[in-house]
């Protein structure tokens, strides 16, 4: 098989930076979704009927699409080219999004976002491999990818703004019809501008470690949710146990094979191993805990939903002001110091918030927050930058695939296990016989659906309140801890050569 011509031809400088804007229009999306879906949580929950679980499940599904497909987009990227992969997956995107805002159940809602997560499985590792070969010099393609990860920070910066004009001005499924018109602008610019790679030799595809990549991640998963809500029952460990076997086979699997999915020979490089497990753990803990963020903010505080997508924005924007300061912080620390550094950073944010969640006033709240996303902007750009440096370029799609892969897997399981936390210590300090036992399931459930059959004047919604925040706080000191956690693995196994 012949090279393409992305491969052979370098592009010139201006057609380069031309391409970057269509490239980071895409991860742009993808966080305008996510954290838009995190504002619209209460409304859709009303309008849709769906309880605790289903609210769960809606936001975790997306996260599982994504993780359990990445590699294996990736790898197809690798095969039948990325630009072609990229436009495809955005197509599909756009389409899903209408099915998710015509949606008339929970259920519906969660087949629609997990078919947004299949094809955003096709995004992400496109955009960053593409980065990856178009940017051939080091320091073009640090700053390409510092840029790309602060458009994922203006991203979740403009998703709360977004969506809390919207929800305040237009039913609940409008959050997602904004993604068609940034999917139509990323199709065309692409078609226009995008060049087209590939792996010359990327060898057979085998569809057994295909299956067993997807079906690997949803057990686990299910099984810790199930034993948070259920408790210890044969379902959750027979669930959890098939999972983990899985894995098991599917990393056997790879090291059998002269051209596997996951090359494991990969995680030999230190730089490589210990970026991917700070990029897992710090998405594990942020994410676990912002998902609820907003249901806090709107629930518990009583703010509008552009008031709390408003109350979210210094956490976003110190990410994106990482842009301004990153090339900087390595010249003086090196890969690993800067990775772990940032990981401090946002772990004293964590803690701050699990402080500030219970004051009165939100502007100790506020500036806890700029820690928190000025550390895991700083974190995640330089982990990215790492990993898909660590690689040669033809095998960027599956090392970009494995990037997001620990992203959004620790994503969903933050979310799982996290959110199944925030339950567990709501419930836990909800007062017994505190309300009538006609509404004692209702108010045991979640706060949106204790609210919703409560006088949101009365004791008990007050108790409610008490006990999700207590939830917050617990969850955030938990985040903190495990945070700091990922800033040890950077510091010792991410190399710290300045440069």
């Amino acid at each position: 098989m012949s090279v393409t011509p992305a491969e052979t031809s370098p592009l010139s400088s201006r057609r380069r930076w031309a391409t970057l804007p269509i490239l980071t229009l895409a991860v742009l999306l993808l966080a305008i979704d996510s954290t838009v879906l995190a504002v619209a949580i209460p409304a859709l929950a009303e309008g849709l009927g769906a309880n605790g679980t289903e609210v769960l499940w809606i936001g975790d599904i997306y996260s599982l699409g994504v993780a359990g497909f990445l590699v294996v987009m990736g790898n197809l990227g690798d095969r039948i080219g990325r630009k072609r992969l990229l436009l495809t997956g955005a197509t599909l995107f756009g389409l899903a999004s209408v099915l998710g805002a015509c949606s008339q159940s929970p259920q519906m809602l969660i087949v629609a976002r997990l078919i947004m997560g299949i094809s955003g499985a096709t995004l992400m590792p496109s955009t960053l491999s593409l980065i990856r070969n178009i940017f051939s010099d080091r320091r073009e393609r640090t700053l390409a990818i510092s840029i790309w990860s602060a458009a994922a920070g203006g991203g979740s910066a403009l998703g709360p703004l977004l969506g809390g004009f919207l929800l305040e001005h237009f039913w609940w499924g409008s959050v997602f019809l904004i993604n068609v018109p940034v999917m139509v602008m990323l199709v065309v610019g692409g078609l226009l501008l995008l060049p087209e790679s590939r792996d010359p030799h990327p060898g057979r595809f085998d569809l057994i470690s295909a299956v067993l990549s997807l079906t690997a991640i949803m057990p686990i998963v299910y099984a810790i949710k199930h034993l948070a809500q259920f408790g210890a029952d044969p379902t959750g460990f027979v669930t959890l146990l098939v999972g983990v076997v899985l894995a098991l086979a599917f990393v056997h699997r790879q090291r059998h094979l002269r051209t596997p999915l996951i090359d494991i020979d990969l995680f030999r490089n230190r730089a490589f191993t210990g970026s991917v497990l700070a990029n897992f753990i710090a998405m594990f803990a942020l994410v676990g805990l912002l998902y609820f963020y907003s249901q806090y903010l709107q629930l518990a505080r009583g703010f509008t939903p552009l008031q709390a997508g408003m109350a979210e924005l210094p956490t976003t924007v110190a990410s994106v002001a990482v842009v301004f300061l990153v090339t900087r912080v390595l010249a003086r620390l090196g890969e690993g110091h800067t990775i772990g550094f940032g990981l401090v950073l946002a772990a004293l944010g964590l803690a701050g918030v699990a402080v500030a969640e219970g004051a009165s006033s939100f502007v100790w709240l506020a500036m806890a927050l700029i820690p928190v996303g000025l550390g895991v902007g700083l974190s995640q750009t330089v982990a990215t930058d790492a990993i898909v440096s660590a690689v040669p370029a033809h095998k960027a799609g599956a090392a970009s695939a494995i990037s997001e892969t620990s992203y959004e897997l620790g994503a969903a399981l933050g979310i799982a296990i996290l959110g199944s936390l925030v339950n567990v210590v709501y419930r836990v300090n909800l007062t017994p016989g505190a309300v009538s036992p006609d509404k004692q399931d209702a108010v045991s459930d979640s706060l949106a659906s204790a609210l919703h059959v409560l006088d949101a004047d009365s004791p008990a919604a007050q108790m409610a309140r008490d006990a999700f925040t207590s939830g917050m706080q617990v969850t955030a000191a938990a985040a903190a801890l495990i945070t700091t956690a990922a800033a040890v693995i950077a510091w010792r196994l991410v190399p710290s050569a300045r440069r």
